[in-house]
């Protein structure tokens, strides 16, 4: 497997070269200090792991994987545990706070070989529906997140844009509803109008509405309505 280091200091990024000798089944290809550099050797060499550090000058390592549109798989290489809780609470593949002890790295190339055994190819597949274990990562100005797709629990509608709700946060994505509808899994996420696609694990109540409709509450308090048709849908779909 091939892998590109991405760190803006030149110690951490030859210590972790030292760790990885013990695993000759990843060979490194490259080396990066800030993003700009890291995209051009992406685009170049295409390797099939990034050791990627979060905080570096310019860009970070969330912005960078939001400018990838195919990115590789990640192990995150960082001395801030902030970032574990608020962007990645699971990661692609791992989180590795320095300094990186040799176990941990261990543990996370088993974690990578894995995952490859279960995602065999390299290339994401855009045109495959998103189940509730696959995880995605979402950008909104200066911030980004990896999230799993269970925990998103409702999409709305803005426009030629959709905004994405999932713990407290709220991005809004440059892209259509109807686009996103084309790659979610329709036994998980139901579109209730056309203002609306909802987590069906994300809902707690239900009730009649008018013309013969559904009124449903999610978790965290959002109620959408749904018209007589989609309310009939939902019931097939949610009966035994």
């Amino acid at each position: 497997m091939n892998a590109l280091l991405v760190d803006d200091e030149r110690l951490a990024r030859t210590e972790l070269r030292r760790l990885l000798k013990a695993h000759p089944e990843v060979e490194i290809i490259g080396e990066a200090a800030n993003a700009n550099e890291a995209e051009r050797r992406i685009r170049d060499t295409h390797p099939d792991l990034l050791f990627l550090d979060i905080q570096m000058p310019g860009r970070n390592g969330f912005e960078l994987l939001a400018s990838l549109e195919k990115p590789p798989r990640v192990i995150f290489t960082t001395a801030y545990d902030e970032y574990a809780f608020r962007a990645f609470e699971f990661s692609a593949v791992d989180y590795l706070l320095k300094p990186i002890e040799a176990p941990r790295l261990a543990h996370a190339l088993q974690r990578l070989q894995e995952s490859a055994a279960e995602a065999p190819s390299r290339a994401p597949d855009t045109t495959r529906r998103l189940g509730e274990d696959d995880q995605v990562l979402l950008r909104d100005g200066d911030n980004c997140w990896f999230v799993k797709m269970r925990d998103i629990r409702l999409f709305e509608s803005e426009g030629n844009y959709t905004r994405v709700f999932f713990a407290d946060n709220r991005p809004l994505l440059p892209r259509s509803l109807n686009t996103l509808e084309e790659r979610l899994d329709p036994h998980i996420f139901f579109r209730a109008n056309r203002q609306h696609i909802i987590n069906l694990r994300c809902v707690e109540k239900i009730e009649p509405w008018f013309s013969g409709g559904l009124l449903v509450q999610l978790s965290g308090g959002a109620k959408i309505e749904m018209s007589r048709r989609q309310g009939q849908r939902f019931r097939e779909l949610m009966s035994l």
